[in-house]
């Protein structure tokens, strides 16, 4: 095999690693931005829950100095 050759299968697997970092970056990013989502959703459903099943707790607070 001769150096121009060599240099290419190089080059050409440099590139593919560089496409699979790029890639799983990605996937990455999208699974973080779902899972604030479902973070978020979740504390929105389980506040309007526990509103639901005791509409009276939590209206006022006594403080006494």
């Amino acid at each position: 095999m001769d150096i121009a050759a060599l240099s290419v299968m190089m080059g050409q697997g440099q590139v593919q690693q560089q496409a699979g970092v790029s890639v799983m970056k990605m996937a990455m990013n999208v699974a973080s931005t779902q899972g604030e989502m479902m973070t978020a959703l979740l504390g929105e459903t389980a506040k309007s829950l526990e509103v639901s099943v005791q509409p009276h707790l939590g209206g006022l607070v006594d403080v006494r100095v």
